[in-house]
């Protein structure tokens, strides 16, 4: 099982060759594979302040750890492919790792990717704030990622 830095390095070099147009392409991909919403989460969503406020779109996040291995489960608006695809990177980068392990996600992710320049600055503090709050629930939720 591959760590979460090698996940990341694999997805960065899918998008390292591509212009622009094609970046973008692969995120709508991305995106496919981002799962609905299951239905207990629909219910926590009426209850629990779980969006990304930072993001123009709305995202909402749990970041939750079973056996200390990360899980990232998320909705977003079907309108935003592109911010949705992010976030199934994201989802498939930290899933099933240890969370200690997921926390290391750095801040320069949509610029590894070359995604900064083509989405934009608004855009880009959105995702960028997305990390951090994937980082800062993983922190939260899982004990043995703050030892």
């Amino acid at each position: 099982m591959s760590s979460v830095q090698d996940r990341l390095d694999a997805i960065i070099a899918e998008f390292a060759d591509l212009d622009g147009r094609e970046k973008l392409e692969l995120l709508v991909d991305f995106a496919k594979g981002l799962p609905p919403l299951p239905p207990e989460y629909v219910r926590r969503k009426a209850a629990e302040d779980r969006r990304v406020h930072e993001c123009q779109t709305p995202v909402f996040l749990w970041t939750e750890t079973d056996q200390g291995m990360a899980r990232l489960v998320a909705e977003v608006a079907p309108e935003a492919p592109t911010v949705k695809g992010f976030v199934a990177v994201l989802a498939e980068v930290v899933g099933g790792r240890p969370a200690a392990e997921a926390t290391a996600l750095t801040d320069d992710i949509l610029e590894r990717m070359g995604l900064a320049e083509v989405l934009g600055m608004m855009r880009s503090r959105g995702l960028h704030a997305i990390v951090a709050r994937v980082r800062r629930g993983l922190l939260n939720d899982a004990p043995a990622a703050r030892a």
